[in-house]
Order: C-alpha cells, then structure tokens, then sequence
C-alpha cells in the first residue's frame, strides 16, 4: 500500500513540474501571436500572414510541451514498474510466511506454538525463529518450511527449550 502512496506522490510531482511549463508556453504563444501580427502590422503583410507565423510559432511550442509531458510520463510509467515489482516481491514474501507456519502448525509431530516464521523479500529468505521442545522437532520444522518454499532458502534459527 505504501508503494501505492508512492506512486501516486511522484505523479503528482511530475504533474506539478512540468504544470510551469505548459502555463509558460501558453503564454508564451500568445505573446508570439501579439508580435507577430504587430509585425505583420508594420511590414505591411495581411494579418492571414501574421497568423500563419504565429500557427507555426505556436505548433513548435506545443510540440516541446509535448515532449515534455511524454518525457515525463515515461519516468512516472518506469517508477510504476518498479512499485509493481517491489509489490510482487512482498506478496510472494508473505505468501511463503503464510504457507510455511501453516504447513508447521498442520504437523502433529511439531509444536508450533511458540515458532515465529519471518521472511525476507530482498535475501529471499525465510527464518525460523523461537523455540521447540526436541532436537527432532527442530530438525522436523526445517524439513517442512524447505517442503513449502519455492525459490526461498530457509534459515532455522530454532532453539531447544524444554519447557
């Protein structure tokens, strides 16, 4: 969700720097409209002349706004994907830490009450953490949550407690 906000934020900074831009050019045309027919005024040209020098003017502005705003509608598309694939990395995490404390609490020969699954996107790497009661339900534990995830490592950090 924090992606999302994200996001959003840069295209609204987009949006918001390239907005002087635009409100320059328009201002722009229109005092290139008002020179170029006083021009045409004082160099005894018709104002049809006038205006189609001020159309051209006015169509090479419009193109650079363009560009621009094309300029910077592909960087807000590239952050985009790169929110997309950060967001699918943290859905598959939390995917693996789902499927795996399941899979670790379906199993009668583990207690599971007191182990803590936490997975990392980045390392691709899911941890087991607490205690269990013997060395073969750690040992069991590890085997399970390797059974469940797919393209992850699994770290058991699991300590033997009698309680």
């Amino acid at each position: 969700m924090k992606s999302h906000h994200a996001l959003l934020g840069m295209l609204a900074v987009t949006v918001l720097a390239l907005a002087p831009a635009c409100r320059n050019t328009a201002e722009g045309v229109k005092k290139d409209s008002e020179q170029n027919a006083e021009k045409a005024r004082h160099e005894g040209r018709s104002a049809k002349e006038g205006s189609r020098d001020a159309a051209d003017k006015s169509a090479d502005k419009a193109k650079e706004v363009g560009d621009k705003v094309a300029e910077g509608a592909k960087e807000v598309g590239e952050k985009i994907k790169e929110g997309a694939k950060d967001i699918g990395s943290e859905v598959s995490a939390s995917k693996q830490t789902v499927e795996v404390k399941a899979a670790l609490m379906a199993d009668k020969n583990i207690d599971a009450s007191h182990i803590d699954v936490d997975t990392d996107a980045a390392a691709r790497t899911v941890s087991l953490k607490g205690t269990v009661p013997t060395a073969a339900q750690k040992a069991a534990a590890e085997k399970v949550a390797r059974g469940k995830v797919d393209g992850y490592a699994v770290r058991n950090l699991l300590t033997v407690a009698k309680s």
